[in-house]
This record gives structure tokens, sequence and C-alpha cells, in this order.
């Protein structure tokens, strides 16, 4: 059976940051069990009710409703979250924050549910969110997912805040960082937000605006290397789970991002812990 991660790297980075419930059902296998089962969904995008419960359990096996139980109940009380965060906080060391991309992306949205509405350019009903990565192309931080139908620019302040008070809740300051978008990131509002948050925004400047000869800051040769949040897309969209959306709540699809973050976060930082060695 295809695992995403060994037993002992959940173990060992993603339990402890699992709470135990004070009332309700309590967990009658181990964690990291139910946990193995999750990722295995995340990965394949296999539907709850095919979930092949009985590989991921060595004694008495879940049901996929429990497992599901499990799952939600997490997504509701923020554990992924809490636990990416915290990974964030422990592994730092191994960002490369040199300068980092942010950009937008809508997933389709299969049978609809919250923050979905139709967008033009898919052709179909969407969710958007924003995300951020390092310049490695690693998954940083992401917004609240919106409706297809909102661009971008929709609410940017906002969601902006959203995506650095995570960096911030990791003790990584954001202050000095250079920043690349694309020209749909080109507004007044929006580099007013990173000015205020001493950002350096690296943004292409729109042709739409009007006058190109303009005197806010541009490197090419940084923006060239924007190239690595395309690649992250990749790696997202390799989470069949996430290529498109059959979860119909906003908070058990940000589970889904959070646990996608945590997988390529910890394999990449495995990986720099043995060329070390």
């Amino acid at each position: 059976m295809y695992t995403v991660l060994d037993k002992n790297t959940i173990e060992m980075e993603i339990i402890p940051h699992i709470p135990l419930a004070k009332r309700g059902f309590q967990p009658t296998v181990p964690l990291v069990e139910i946990v193995n089962a999750i990722l295995y969904k995340l990965k394949t995008g296999v539907q709850w009710h095919q979930l092949p419960t009985r590989v991921f359990f060595e004694q008495r096996p879940l049901s996929w409703e429990a497992v599901y139980y499990h799952y939600r109940k997490w997504c509701v009380n923020g554990v992924w979250k809490s636990c990416w965060i915290s990974l964030l906080e422990k592994h730092k060391s191994f960002l490369d924050l040199s300068s980092a991309d942010l950009d937008g992306s809508h997933t389709p949205a299969v049978r609809g549910g919250e923050q979905v509405e139709y967008q033009g350019r898919k052709k179909r009903k969407t969710t958007n969110a924003l995300y951020l990565t390092d310049r490695q192309g690693l998954p940083l931080a992401m917004s609240e997912p919106l409706a297809g139908n909102h661009n971008d620019l929709y609410e940017i302040e906002v969601q902006f805040e959203v995506v650095t008070a995570t960096l911030g809740q990791a003790n990584i300051p954001v202050e000095g960082l250079f920043l690349n978008a694309d020209a749909r990131f080109d507004s007044k509002e929006f580099r007013k937000s990173c000015e205020g948050k001493e950002i350096n925004a690296n943004i292409c400047f729109n042709k739409r605006n009007g006058n190109m000869d303009r005197d806010e800051y541009f490197d090419q040769e940084l923006y060239r290397q924007r190239y690595s949040i395309e690649r992250t897309n990749a790696w997202m969209d390799s989470f069949r789970s996430l290529l498109n959306r059959f979860d119909t709540t906003v908070a058990s699809w940000l589970g889904f991002n959070y646990l996608s973050f945590i997988v390529l976060a910890l394999k990449k930082f495995k990986k720099n812990k043995l060329e070390k060695v």
C-alpha cells in the first residue's frame, strides 16, 4: 500500500500537534494510523466511502465514517493550520526567504458548496485562494478561500493580512522581504499593503493601468525566478483531493491544503537534514 509519509515522521512531526478530545468519541486506534489513512485520501483523491481502511489499521480497523469524523473534527478545530504553523517555526532555518512569490489559484469545485461561484476563464464553478511560497517553491501560507467569481485583488488588503499573519504566528518576520507577483496584483491597494509591512513588492506592471514608465521598484531578473511558484502549483496538483475540490465546506478544503503544505515541507526538510549529515 502506498504511503505518503512514513509512520515515524507522522509520529514525530504531526501527532504532537493533535489535541486529545475532552469529550465526544475518543480514538480507539493509534492516531498515526488515522492520519496515515487521511493522507492516503489527500494523495489519491479516493472517495471517503471507498477508503481502503483495513490496510491502515493493524488491530481493529476503523470504518471510513470514523476516519472522516476525526478528519472533520480536526478541520473545524483548526488543527491542521496550527500544526503547519508549528512546523514552520520549528524548521524555519530550512526556508529560503531571500525572496517569496505570491499567486492566486482557481480550483474547480465539482460538488459546489461554500465559497463557490462560476469563473468565466475556467468556464466552471471554482474557489479562489492566494498562495505564498519561499524561493525554493515551498508553500508558506494561504488566504481564506473566496468564491471563484472574484479576482485575485478582491479584498486584497484583508486576504494579504491573513497570509502574512501566518508567518507572524510562526515568528517569521516579513520586514525586508522581496515579494514577486504578476501583473494581476499591480494595484495601489496591494502596493500600499506591502509598503505598510515593509515588504519590497516586485510586481510586474499591468499594461491596463496605462503608463509603463513608472517609479515603482521592479527587478526583471528577480521576477524571472517566479517560475518556482508555478512548480509549486504542479506539486499541489499531485494531491488529487486538491486538483478538484469535492469538499463542500471551506474548513475541510482548507484542511487538505494545509496537509499538503505539511507533506511537501516535511519531505523537503528530511532531504535537507540528510544532505547535512
